[in-house]
């Protein structure tokens, strides 16, 4: 079984005298589950697992069930409960807070990580009513390194069918393949786990902004242009709302535009971005050999997966992830972390050209560190390799 990163940073911190609960959060088919339970393989302590995606139906009461089993099992020593699709249960976390609290006090040593597949949705909660009790750990879409790892890809094939291991064997059934991503990714997330988050008053709307957030990956769309695309869409609001929800579900994201002010990224027009090409691939209704002969098309999709590739690395990192745009100049993507800044821009083909674009943004931000990926640059299987971090250290 391939183990992602993050199993070893698990394994030390529920080895730890107890501290705080553990929280994985993130998408659907990114690995929590599997995980949780390379985790309970590896510690030697007691250990119970439960999960709320199980049919019959649970309340919160569920959870006080599943603590005291693990407190019993552990004999007041130290034990491991995993509760998985927490999410699902309304009012969780008051019960969680209530247990741990009850632990704390008495001294049993319970050890808590809690799956949770909507980030936004679990965040809420832990915010809520359990302030200085949790850590988060963030479980993103695969990076490259993971899937060449776990299933021998290499770079075309990731930037094409994207992070979703689960659907990884079914690459070779390209219209099988895409329909997994279809009905058992995107129409999960989008009809139950984006509706869990909060009121959706247009279902038929929502579903309309991913499909173009999809199809416009790595492009500027001001809300208005979006209206326009999106027939009786309603009001800019309700489409920045969704988009926002989008995002919490690991799906499409708007990014801001870094002009050095809060206040200015807010109020600007987002350019979406899919956080997982596969998205924009089972959509696309072509296959790998079609988009890679199409260069135009090849170059938004790699533009897409550079940007899915940092938007999905910084998180829980502090890293901000901008674009930039200037009349008819534009930077492709800003990451920015208090004064460091770099600038980046994308080019899948070999021709270097003059950059227009990023000369403009170092002018007007000096401190910035331009940086190209593909073409003359730092090769994009070299940028796939690095985490996105690495390419803030040297400013």
């Amino acid at each position: 079984m391939f183990e992602r990163n993050t199993l070893q940073l698990l394994i030390t911190r529920t080895a730890e005298a107890r501290r705080f609960i553990q929280v994985l959060a993130g998408s659907r088919q990114t690995g929590k589950t599997t995980l949780a339970r390379q985790l309970i393989d590896a510690v030697s302590f007691p250990t119970h697992y439960a999960t709320a995606d199980e049919p019959a139906l649970k309340d919160t009461f569920w959870i006080e069930q599943q603590w005291d089993m693990i407190r019993r099992e552990s004999r007041n020593a130290m034990g491991l409960l995993v509760l998985d699709e927490i999410q699902k249960l309304s009012g969780w976390f008051e019960m969680v807070k209530r247990l741990w609290d009850e632990d704390t006090a008495t001294g049993q040593d319970i050890q808590v990580v809690i799956l949770g597949s909507s980030a936004l949705l679990v965040q809420r909660g832990l915010s809520e009513s359990l302030a200085g009790r949790f850590e988060v750990i963030p479980i993103t879409h695969w990076t490259y390194p993971e899937m060449r790892g776990a299933f021998g890809w290499g770079l075309e094939e990731y930037i094409f069918y994207g992070g979703y291991p689960g659907a990884a064997p079914l690459i070779h059934e390209p219209a099988r393949w895409a329909r997994y991503v279809r009905d058992s990714l995107i129409e999960t997330s989008v009809s139950r786990d984006v509706l869990l988050m909060a009121r959706v008053d247009k279902p038929v709307l929502l579903r309309r902004v991913f499909e173009l957030g999809c199809a416009y990956s790595g492009r500027i769309l001001s809300f208005q242009k979006m209206v326009g695309q999106l027939q009786d869409a309603g009001n800019t609001t309700t489409l920045a709302h969704y988009i926002e929800l989008l995002a919490g579900a690991g799906l499409v994201r708007g990014l801001q535009k870094y002009a050095g002010q809060a206040v200015r990224r807010r109020a600007s027009s987002p350019k979406l971005l899919a956080m997982n090409t596969a998205l924009i691939s089972a959509l696309s209704g072509s296959d790998l050999q079609g988009i890679r002969a199409n260069p135009e098309a090849w170059g938004r999709l790699v533009e897409s997966a550079v940007g899915a590739n940092l938007v999905n690395g910084i998180a829980g990192t502090g890293i901000e992830l901008c674009y930039w745009s200037s009349g008819n100049l534009e930077v492709d993507y800003v990451l920015c972390q208090g004064e460091r800044l770099v600038a980046i821009e994308v080019k899948s083909g070999r021709r270097r050209d003059t950059l227009p674009g990023l000369r403009e943004f170092c002018r007007h931000f000096p401190r910035a560190k331009p940086l190209l990926v593909g073409a003359d640059g730092v090769p994009l299987e070299e940028f796939f390799q690095a985490p996105a971090s690495s390419w803030l250290a040297s400013v």
